[in-house]
């Protein structure tokens, strides 16, 4: 049943511009990927009714591939399955491949098909307060590949979901709240989702309700980033989540694979719960290795962060398009340098180097800071580079004749060194030029930026020992990294 539906999902795909399918959000799910999803679920064989929720329904791939394996089990339970799905265009198409199903009399389904808006035609279900409602429908499997689309902070369905949102939300987030809050108890949800919501401010309220109100029971992660969604050059980290309406935590299975070709050959691993849930900010670490889980354990056993030591990472203060008729390739007399990621060499901070756009001269208070002692963290890194934090150290003494630098947007930097002592720039240096905090926010992060806020709240040695460890630096006046992880293991393992 399933090769019939994607191969009428094709056809379709093949006549319908991307450019339009992508005004919806609108990726639509392989069929690998979708069985893989569909046998994810623990199946209610004994009920007589199973109820289904496929919120995002497209072509009804998801849909069909969790019918072909409830059909293949010989479950004998009527199933009640509701699709939603506001595409005109796409809405024949779901029922024809639905009828496919229902027609073949494998199973006993019956269902029904909304047109409205997912999100919006529940509104007033929650409208006393977010997801208060007792009396709306709930189900006991749902599978979702929701829209991947950003929307504005004013857009409808965000003012419908304001307790979870921040700033413009996108609705892959929203989807998946909605259908927690659709998800009856011990009821499962299987959602094929980026992992761009596993840390970070923006999605702080989402992950909250997340958390609260259903456990991670599984995950899966995907190697390749552009082979998850066939023909559809999508490079957003991807990742398959399976959740349960139930307070109980056990352990969690991580799986990964190449991409969506090769389910067969996974890798596994469980790890307890509080390793991959942050206690203190509800962060959602991917591990997939037996190193990567003991490095969080090392690491979760300091309990400062850089605001605890009166420190916070920064980024940098210039966005040299808005910048530029203040930018200089060149000194001239009132212009102070501006540092980029090309300034970070080897550990330290080069200046100047004779490219352009090197000085900036302006008054503008926002884009200039004291020339201070810094540690400089570059923002992006490509992702096959080694390394993804990348860091230099920038004294006061080695520009001592300005008053005031700047820096392109492109970096981070850590403020709040001013009054303290160049051990601590250095003992920092071995922090964040080390192997196992590199692979620390590897794991927190699958993108390619360096993220602020989730610096600001890694865990990090005490001031105590990241002076000890900056002046062993300073004494062995070399920056590698073995040389950092030497240092840093001294302390670490204690």
């Amino acid at each position: 049943m399933l090769d019939a539906v994607c191969h009428n999902t094709k056809l379709f795909i093949d006549n319908m511009p991307k450019k339009q399918r992508k005004n919806y959000g609108q990726f639509f799910t392989s069929k690998e990927t979708a069985r893989f999803m569909a046998s994810m679920f623990n199946i209610p064989k004994e009920r007589n009714d199973i109820y289904i929720l496929d919120p995002g329904a497209g072509s009804g791939v998801l849909s069909v591939a969790l019918l072909e394996r409830i059909a293949n089990e010989g479950v004998k339970s009527k199933i009640h399955l509701c699709c939603y799905e506001n595409d005109a265009n796409i809405l024949e198409l779901l029922r024809s491949n639905l009828n496919l199903v229902k027609d073949k009399g494998v199973i006993n389904l019956e269902y029904t098909i909304n047109s409205t808006n997912y999100i919006l035609s529940q509104k007033d279900d929650f409208n006393e307060g977010l997801f208060k409602n007792e009396n709306a429908e709930k189900y006991d499997l749902i599978i979702g590949n929701p829209p991947y689309l950003k929307i504005s902070k004013d857009a409808p369905e965000a003012q419908a979901m304001q307790a979870i949102c921040y700033g413009a939300p996108n609705l892959y987030f929203l989807f998946s709240a909605m259908s927690i809050f659709n998800l009856k108890m011990s009821g499962e949800m299987v959602y094929i989702i980026p992992r761009s919501w596993t840390s970070g401010f923006y999605f702080a309220r989402f992950r909250k309700y997340l958390l609260n109100e259903t456990t991670i029971d599984s995950i899966h992660l995907f190697e390749s980033r552009k082979d998850v969604f066939d023909d559809e050059n999508v490079l957003q980290e991807t990742m398959i989540i399976k959740l349960i309406k139930s307070s109980e935590k056990k352990d969690i299975m991580i799986t990964k694979s190449q991409s969506n070709r090769d389910f067969e050959n996974l890798t596994s691993i469980k790890v307890p719960y509080d390793i991959i849930v942050s206690k203190t900010n509800d962060y959602i670490y991917l591990v997939t290795e037996k190193k990567e889980v003991e490095s969080l354990k090392k690491i979760n056993k300091f309990d400062c962060t850089l605001p605890k030591l009166g420190l916070k990472m920064k980024t940098g203060l210039v966005v040299d398009f808005r910048a530029r008729d203040m930018i200089r390739d060149r000194f001239e007399e009132g212009a102070i340098p501006l540092f980029y990621s090309k300034h970070i060499r080897d550990g330290k901070v080069v200046f100047p180097t004779g490219e352009d756009n090197e000085y900036i001269e302006t008054t503008r208070s926002g884009y200039r800071q004291k020339n201070s002692n810094y540690l400089f963290v570059k923002r992006f890194t490509s992702k096959e580079e080694h390394r993804r934090l990348q860091s230099g150290i920038y004294l006061k003494e080695f520009l001592p004749d300005y008053e005031y630098v700047s820096t392109q947007n492109k970096i981070n930097f850590i403020d709040g060194l001013k009054e303290l002592s160049k051990c601590v720039v250095y003992g920092l240096f071995v922090v964040f030029n080390s192997s196992i905090y590199d692979m620390y926010y590897r794991i927190l992060n699958g993108s390619t930026q360096v993220n602020s806020t989730e610096i600001n709240g890694m865990p990090i040695p005490s001031m105590n020992i990241i002076e000890k460890m900056g002046r062993q630096l300073l004494k062995s006046d070399n920056l590698s990294v073995v040389t950092c992880d030497n240092i840093l293991n001294q302390f670490i393992y204690e």
